[in-house]
């Protein structure tokens, strides 16, 4: 798991608001600490495969989703996260284009629809299986499969592309 990801997720965390929202659904004790161990340099393996856990266990729990959906919809929610972490992300284009996606509502719809399939999910945690054991044609084929097969994921790539995401995330430093 990239190191600027966790540090955005604690970021997140962090959020009075955002955590409120969870409060009753999670131990926010046990993930603020896996967030804390996570966005160090030299972190353990078993860490980012707890978190990937705690976090598939929370997609996969509809309250949970739904509470981190509505609360990533409310703009005193999303407004700090995203200014939170415009400085974690190091190319200022990218910065901007997560910035503006954030904002777009068809962005947000289009990744609730995405989230609210089970077999998306599932396709999405097969693919970060495959990048986190290193096999790149099983993520290429997931990713390419979640493409061709459902109609949310290609929504939200061309709502991201429209916003410059994916040209940004190929981008060299």
């Amino acid at each position: 798991m990239d190191r600027n990801l966790a540090k955005a997720l604690r970021v997140a965390w962090e959020l009075p608001e955002f955590r409120d929202g969870l409060r009753h659904l999670v131990d926010l004790d046990e993930v603020a600490h896996l967030l804390a161990r996570l966005s160090v340099a030299d972190r353990d393996h078993e860490v980012e495969r707890s978190l990937l856990t705690l976090l598939r266990t929370g997609l996969d729990t509809p309250e949970i989703r739904e509470a981190v959906l509505l609360l990533l919809e409310n703009d005193d929610v999303r407004r700090p996260l995203v200014a939170a972490v415009q400085p974690l992300v190091k190319k200022p284009g990218q910065a901007a284009a997560i910035a503006s996606a954030a904002e777009d509502p068809t962005v947000r719809r289009e990744v609730r629809a995405a989230l609210d399939s089970a077999r998306v999910r599932e396709l999405i945690w097969q693919a970060i299986d495959d990048q986190q054991s290193n096999k790149r044609f099983g993520l290429i084929r997931r990713a390419a499969v979640l493409f061709v097969r459902h109609a949310s994921v290609r929504r939200l790539t061309w709502a991201l592309r429209r916003h410059g995401v994916l040209r940004e995330l190929r981008r060299d430093s």
